[in-house]
Protein backbone atom coordinates (compact mmCIF):
# COMPACT_ATOMS: atom_id res chain seq x y z
CA UNK A 1 0.00 0.00 0.00
CA UNK A 2 1.51 3.53 -0.61
CA UNK A 3 0.81 5.82 1.75
CA UNK A 4 1.74 9.89 2.83
CA UNK A 5 1.59 10.95 6.42
CA UNK A 6 0.45 13.86 8.06
CA UNK A 7 2.49 15.76 10.67
CA UNK A 8 1.56 16.00 14.45
CA UNK A 9 1.30 19.73 14.88
CA UNK A 10 3.42 19.31 17.62
CA UNK A 11 5.90 17.51 15.94
CA UNK A 12 7.96 20.60 15.71
CA UNK A 13 7.16 22.18 19.44
CA UNK A 14 9.30 18.93 20.37
CA UNK A 15 12.10 19.32 17.71
CA UNK A 16 12.48 22.99 18.45
CA UNK A 17 12.45 21.79 21.92
CA UNK A 18 15.55 19.36 21.46
CA UNK A 19 12.99 16.61 22.13
CA UNK A 20 13.34 14.43 18.99
CA UNK A 21 16.71 14.14 16.81
CA UNK A 22 15.65 12.71 13.50
CA UNK A 23 19.49 11.82 12.74
CA UNK A 24 20.34 9.82 15.68
CA UNK A 25 17.47 8.99 18.01
CA UNK A 26 15.19 5.45 17.14
CA UNK A 27 12.17 6.48 14.74
CA UNK A 28 9.21 3.53 15.15
CA UNK A 29 6.47 2.71 13.37
CA UNK A 30 3.51 1.30 15.57
CA UNK A 31 0.18 0.47 14.04
CA UNK A 32 -3.39 1.55 15.45
CA UNK A 33 -6.48 -0.28 14.94
CA UNK A 34 -9.78 1.91 13.89
CA UNK A 35 -10.68 2.96 17.36
CA UNK A 36 -7.46 5.27 17.55
CA UNK A 37 -8.69 8.78 16.87
CA UNK A 38 -5.92 10.67 15.82
CA UNK A 39 -5.90 14.31 17.16
CA UNK A 40 -3.24 16.46 14.79
CA UNK A 41 -3.24 19.09 17.18
CA UNK A 42 -3.56 17.75 20.46
CA UNK A 43 -1.30 14.66 20.49
CA UNK A 44 1.95 15.35 21.33
CA UNK A 45 3.77 11.91 23.04
CA UNK A 46 3.01 8.45 22.88
CA UNK A 47 1.04 8.39 25.91
CA UNK A 48 -2.14 9.75 24.09
CA UNK A 49 -1.64 6.43 21.19
CA UNK A 50 -4.40 4.20 22.07
CA UNK A 51 -5.59 0.80 20.94
CA UNK A 52 -2.01 -0.75 19.55
CA UNK A 53 -3.03 -3.84 17.35
CA UNK A 54 -1.98 -7.27 18.82
CA UNK A 55 -1.58 -10.31 16.41
CA UNK A 56 1.23 -12.96 15.23
CA UNK A 57 4.42 -11.33 14.14
CA UNK A 58 3.61 -7.81 15.62
CA UNK A 59 5.73 -6.93 18.89
CA UNK A 60 4.29 -4.11 21.03
CA UNK A 61 5.79 -0.80 20.61
CA UNK A 62 6.00 -1.08 16.29
CA UNK A 63 9.13 -1.61 14.22
CA UNK A 64 12.11 0.39 13.94
CA UNK A 65 11.64 2.86 10.82
CA UNK A 66 15.05 2.18 8.99
CA UNK A 67 17.40 4.56 6.94
CA UNK A 68 15.65 8.04 8.70
CA UNK A 69 16.45 10.69 6.84
CA UNK A 70 15.42 14.70 6.54
CA UNK A 71 16.29 17.14 3.78
CA UNK A 72 15.28 20.39 2.47
CA UNK A 73 15.17 21.87 -0.98
CA UNK A 74 15.76 25.82 -0.84
CA UNK A 75 14.02 25.71 -4.31
CA UNK A 76 10.39 24.54 -3.26
CA UNK A 77 10.63 25.45 0.43
CA UNK A 78 9.77 21.70 1.23
CA UNK A 79 10.90 20.12 4.19
CA UNK A 80 10.70 15.93 3.50
CA UNK A 81 10.84 12.89 6.13
CA UNK A 82 11.48 10.05 4.66
CA UNK A 83 12.52 6.10 5.62
CA UNK A 84 12.67 3.02 4.37
CA UNK A 85 9.37 0.77 3.57
CA UNK A 86 8.40 -0.83 7.16
CA UNK A 87 7.16 -4.30 7.39
CA UNK A 88 5.67 -7.25 9.61
CA UNK A 89 6.70 -10.52 8.81
CA UNK A 90 4.68 -13.45 8.94
CA UNK A 91 1.79 -11.28 10.47
CA UNK A 92 -1.63 -11.26 11.76
CA UNK A 93 -3.16 -7.91 12.12
CA UNK A 94 -5.60 -5.48 10.92
CA UNK A 95 -4.87 -1.88 11.57
CA UNK A 96 -6.07 1.45 10.34
CA UNK A 97 -3.49 3.63 11.37
CA UNK A 98 0.67 3.90 11.53
CA UNK A 99 1.92 6.10 14.25
CA UNK A 100 5.58 7.22 13.58
CA UNK A 101 7.12 8.17 16.90
CA UNK A 102 10.28 8.82 18.61
CA UNK A 103 11.50 5.76 21.33
CA UNK A 104 14.42 6.97 22.24
CA UNK A 105 13.15 8.77 25.52
CA UNK A 106 12.11 6.36 29.04
CA UNK A 107 8.71 7.01 29.26
CA UNK A 108 5.95 6.95 26.13
CA UNK A 109 4.75 9.81 28.44
CA UNK A 110 8.11 11.76 26.68
CA UNK A 111 8.32 10.01 23.57
CA UNK A 112 7.41 12.72 20.89
CA UNK A 113 5.20 11.71 18.10
CA UNK A 114 6.02 12.99 15.03
CA UNK A 115 3.34 11.91 11.98
CA UNK A 116 0.72 9.14 11.37
CA UNK A 117 -0.87 7.67 8.51
CA UNK A 118 -4.85 7.21 7.99
CA UNK A 119 -5.22 3.89 5.62
CA UNK A 120 -8.74 5.38 4.90
CA UNK A 121 -9.82 1.20 6.08
CA UNK A 122 -8.93 -1.15 7.79
CA UNK A 123 -5.84 -3.24 6.55
CA UNK A 124 -5.17 -6.77 7.09
CA UNK A 125 -2.58 -9.95 6.93
CA UNK A 126 -3.31 -12.99 7.47
CA UNK A 127 0.22 -15.37 7.84
CA UNK A 128 2.09 -12.62 5.31
CA UNK A 129 3.86 -9.33 5.54
CA UNK A 130 2.22 -6.18 6.53
CA UNK A 131 4.05 -4.05 4.16
CA UNK A 132 3.78 -0.19 4.15
CA UNK A 133 5.49 1.81 0.76
CA UNK A 134 6.04 4.97 1.82
CA UNK A 135 5.11 8.04 -0.35
CA UNK A 136 8.18 8.20 -3.24
CA UNK A 137 8.28 12.07 -2.16
CA UNK A 138 9.15 10.71 1.45
CA UNK A 139 6.89 9.85 4.50
CA UNK A 140 5.85 13.35 5.20
CA UNK A 141 6.70 16.88 3.88
CA UNK A 142 5.86 20.58 4.82
CA UNK A 143 6.33 23.64 2.70
CA UNK A 144 7.91 25.93 5.10
CA UNK A 145 7.51 28.99 2.56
Amino acid sequence: MAVSAKFYGKAFLSAFNKEIDLDTDVIKVMLCTSTYAPDQDAHQYKSSVTNEVTGTGYTAGGATLTSPAVTYTGATNVFMFDGADTSWAASTITARYAVIYDSSPATDATRPLIAYVDFGADVSSTAATFTITWDAAGIATVTVA
